[in-house]
């Protein structure tokens, strides 16, 4: 029964979500896979009778609606969503422009909300499924100078998901918040991360931290693709999954000591905090 089930992939033209792809197919699963051009998405599968590649501009509320719409009606069900679309945008908060910003948004927040809002009457209906919002590390931890656009558009997933779990609940579907750490995708290469239009030359610590990013950390990342689309589909099958979840070494440290540093500073001024009842 599980290998029938239909997984509904984001962004599955690159990177985690074409490997996410590939080894659901290689399970036995059937996989829509969306992505900006239909083209991209058979030349990095092929063609395959499991697999229905198709073209999503993930900012239309409209045109994402006409693809999960033929999704269910080509396969006759979606099980399991993974919103995965999403890109890196870099440059400090006074840098980026205001379109810069919106359109980060608007792929990686509202991107995401059009896929739940048109998916979720189809699985209330089934009363099951499962939905997993691929965050970032980044979505816990915002202090990565020239990363703070691109933080706050996954803090917003992480905002939304947390209440996404209560509300699908009753309903019998399962949301979970994926947080990776760095992974060896082509995440931060030109293309994929996009850099400021206009860049400031006093932002010194942003640009260090931009450098080491595009040119240190790419292709050197410890974690591997593969063995988080594995786990990804282990957490499809457990009964009870996890709301949040990490994924990799890194994640954990950081998210370790983000939570250290959040309770160091709420014990440090909890008189302050507590001043303010009647």
């Amino acid at each position: 029964m599980e290998k029938r089930k239909v997984w509904f992939v984001t962004g599955a033209s690159k990177g985690l979500g074409l490997t996410l792809v590939k080894e659901l197919l290689a399970q036995g699963y059937n996989v829509v896979a969306t992505s900006r051009k239909q083209a991209d998405l058979i030349e990095a599968v092929g063609k395959h009778e499991r697999f229905l590649p198709l073209e999503m501009d993930i900012t239309s509320d409209d045109h994402v609606r006409e693809v999960i719409a033929a999704a269910i009606s080509h396969f006759g069900q979606i099980d399991v969503v993974v919103n995965n679309a999403g890109y890196s945008q870099i440059g400090t908060l006074e840098e980026l422009t205001d379109e810069e910003a919106k359109r980060n948004f608007n792929v990686n927040v509202f991107g995401v909300l059009h896929v739940i809002r048109n998916v979720a009457s189809h699985l209330r209906e089934r009363q099951s499924g499962h939905i997993f919002n691929i965050a970032s590390i980044g979505g816990l931890i915002g202090s990565f100078p020239a990363f703070g656009v691109y933080c706050a558009t996954k803090f917003a997933v992480a905002g939304l998901t947390e209440a996404l779990a209560v509300e699908m609940k009753p309903f019998g579907i399962h949301s979970t918040l994926v947080y990776p750490g760095y992974f060896r995708t082509d995440f931060l290469t030109q293309g994929s991360a996009q850099t400021a239009q206009n860049p400031i030359d006093a932002y010194v610590a942003a640009r260090e931290v931009e450098k080491a990013h595009l040119h240190e950390i790419n292709g050197n990342q410890p974690n591997d693709p593969q063995k988080a689309a594995e786990l990804l589909i282990q957490v499809s099958q457990m009964e009870n999954p996890p709301v949040h979840f990490l994924m990799g070494e890194d994640a954990y440290g950081m998210a370790q000591q983000k939570i250290n540093t959040l309770v160091e500073e709420i014990s440090k001024w909890k008189e302050y905090t507590i001043s303010t009842g009647y």
